[in-house]
Formats: structure tokens, sequence, C-alpha cells
């Protein structure tokens, strides 16, 4: 007998069909002789129509309330889901974040998990159950809701994997596990059958929508190994584990992130503490700084131009200006601007890697806006019109067709 934990997103559980499909999985692990934990996300766009309703309401609406708000969204999912398994004869209780001993920190709307008291979930696997959580949520120390954004419920299985020392995660998705490139878009997409934390947090974090990088950071930590699946097809998927044991490739995946704005500011003083100073503000005010390429300008001046989400991009402008006595003209936002990358860490040893994606750009009349690199990822800004065109030239020369 194995403890597994499973988790469910939105499009698994989106209609009563699906539900019923997500029911079937989870009773046939658990007839199977295995605890079962599920972790559910709220159903199909839910969580986007429940914050389309806020702002219909009010325009600035506060962040506690907001999370009072999206919270209702898995409960919707978890109780449907533990009706739909009591259907299929299996014994199932549904749990919110809180009563499952999830205590995060206060940040609502991007609450940190503190800590989990497993006691209620121990409990009611002791009691031959199938328990249900709520993803994406918890109670900070006020007894408030919280939430713990964006691909916050794959944060949440990893979590009660690790609390409970389960023999497995399973994140099941909309596809059959992790790709070398979104195989939606790009033909010829391979499926890996295990990656490393590291390149699987590279991925996450560059743009791959499979698995949250939070999630994979705690995995890590705790060394939980992550299976990915899909809820559709009942097919291997991808391990996500310490070492994989799998051929060396030099590159195992191309991302594109489009959620990217590029912010250049010209005639700053070429002094000591200027980028300090920018930065650092930019710091205090929570605005995650990518991509950043300092050049020597005119006069004893220089240009300093860096990357943020396209969420942040407005306010990032406003906090350089109010730092420093610039003209508008000599700070330029840019929206219009994709991120492209390549994550292996077979890159470390192999030259040439650069070369080859630059080429692959060149021979696609694709330009090179910014660069940025480390031991297993190269990343450089484009055009966004060019971006799909730049993944599916990158990927076709790491990957040709067989």
């Amino acid at each position: 007998m194995a403890l597994i934990v499973q988790k469910f997103g939105g499009s698994s559980v989106a209609d009563a069909e699906r539900v019923m499909n997500v029911a079937r999985i989870v009773t046939d692990t658990y007839r199977d002789g295995n605890d079962v934990v599920v972790v559910v996300s709220a159903q199909g766009d839910t969580t986007d129509d429940l914050i389309n309703k806020a702002f219909e309401i009010n325009e600035k609406p506060s962040k506690r309330e907001l999370d009072m708000l999206m919270t209702s969204g898995e409960q919707i999912s978890i109780s449907l889901l533990a009706m739909a398994i009591h259907k299929l004869g299996c014994p199932a209780v549904s749990l919110l974040g809180w009563q499952a001993g999830f205590n995060t920190s206060s940040a609502y709307g991007q609450a940190r998990i503190k800590s989990i008291k497993a006691d209620r979930l121990r409990s009611e696997i002791d009691r031959h159950n199938i328990v249900i959580v709520a993803g994406f949520q918890g109670l900070n120390k006020y007894d408030d809701l919280t939430t713990l954004g964006r691909g916050g419920s794959d944060t949440s299985a990893v979590a009660i994997a690790a609390a409970l020392r389960a023999d497995r995660c399973q994140i099941f998705t909309d596809v059959e596990g992790v790709f070398t490139a979104d195989p939606r878009k790009v033909d010829n997409a391979k499926k890996l059958k295990e990656i490393t934390y590291d390149e699987m947090l590279e991925l996450a974090t560059l743009g791959a929508q499979v698995l949250n990088n939070r999630s994979v950071e705690m995995a890590k930590k705790y060394n939980v190994e992550i299976e990915v699946l899909s809820s559709l097809k009942r097919v291997p998927g991808t391990v996500v584990k310490e070492v994989a044991k799998m051929e060396k490739m030099l590159v195992r995946g191309v991302t594109k992130d489009t959620d990217v704005a590029r912010i250049s500011v010209t005639k700053i003083p070429n002094t000591p503490g200027v980028a300090f100073k920018m930065f650092s503000v930019l710091a205090k005010h929570k605005i995650n700084v990518d991509i950043i390429l300092q050049s020597v300008g005119r006069d004893q001046t220089k240009d300093i131009t860096f990357t943020v989400s396209k969420g942040n991009a407005e306010e990032a402008v406003n906090c350089v200006k109010s730092s420093f006595d610039i003209d508008d003209g000599d700070i330029i936002c840019d929206t219009n601007v994709a991120k492209i990358s390549i994550v292996g860490a077979g890159m470390e040893s192999h030259p040439g890697t650069a070369s080859k994606m630059f080429e692959a750009l060149y021979e696609r009349d694709i330009n090179i806006e910014m660069i940025a690199t480390s031991e297993i990822k190269i990343s450089v800004l484009i055009d966004l019109e060019a971006a799909d065109r730049a993944v599916s030239a990158i990927h076709k020369a790491f990957f040709p067709a067989e």
C-alpha cells in the first residue's frame, strides 16, 4: 500500500463529465490498495470569472476581499468531486485549505506556505477516506483566507506530499507530460521521460505552463518526486526528480514567455551606486526584474535596460521616474516583446549551443534584442510577432525531425 497525492487542474474538472473522469482515476488508484489525497483547482475559468466579477463592482478591490472571493472556486470543485466519488461507491471527504492545516503568510494573493498541521489529513486517511483538498489556499495568523497565487494548487499538492511523506505526487494536466516545446504549437515536440528539478524549474520560470515554479522549488527542497500525467489519457508521463537518468540531451526544452515588458532608461549619470539605487527601489515595491543590460552612453552617462512582467511595467516606470530626475523621453516601456529560452543541463559541457540558437533565429530573419545566460539556460528577447516562429525554428535546430 502506498500513499499517493494526486492534483487535478481546472481543465481536468471543467464540467460534470470531466469531474466523473477524475473520480474514476482517483477511485481506481484507491481500489488498487492505496491511500489517496487529492488536490483540486477551481473548475475551468472560474477564477478568472470571479476576478472579473470583482472588477465589475470595484476597479480597485481589496486584496483581502479578492482572496475571500477566489477561494470559493475550489470549494465548488472539491464538493462536486466528493459527490462523484461517493457515486462510484468509495468514501471521500472534502476539506478547504484551512481544514487541511495550511498556515500561510499574510501576503494576500501571493501567500507563502509557512506550515501544514496535517493531523486532520492523517485522521481522515486512517478512516480510509479519500481526502479531497482545495488547492491554492490557506489561512493566515489573522484567521483570514489567503491564496497562493497562480498555479498555487501545484504547490499545495507538493506541500501535502512533503508533509505526509507520500510515496508519489502526481500532477494531472491536459497534456501528457513535459515536452521539449508546447506540443499544441510545435510539430515534433517530444515528451520527456524524466527531467531534473533544476531543468524543470528553469522551464517553469521561463514560460512553460506545465508546473508552477514554486511547486518545483518545494519538491527539490523536500525531495518529492513529481509525475506529470494527462487526466484525459492513461499513458505514462514525465518524472521530475533530482537526477534524471535519460540520455544526456543537450537541450531539454524551448519555451516562450509573452508576459514581458522591456524598460529602457537612458542618460543616467555614470556614477557608482546608480544601478543599486534603481533596482533597490524596484525591490522595495516587490517588482521582480529579469534580464538586465547596461551600456555606456555619451557625456558621462549610461543606459540601463531591464525586463519585468507586463503587470508590473507601469509601476516600474513610475518607480524609476520617482528615483531619478529624467525626462519622459529618456524612459521607454515596450510590451511588444517576448522572451524565448532554451534549457538543458547538457549545455554546460557543450560549446556552441548559443551559436546554434542564434543561427536558427538568423535563418528566420529574427532580430535579437537582449540576451541572458546561465549554466543551464539561454534566453533572448525578440519582437512579440516573431515569438512562435522563433520557438519553431530553435526547436527544429535542436530536435530535427527523425
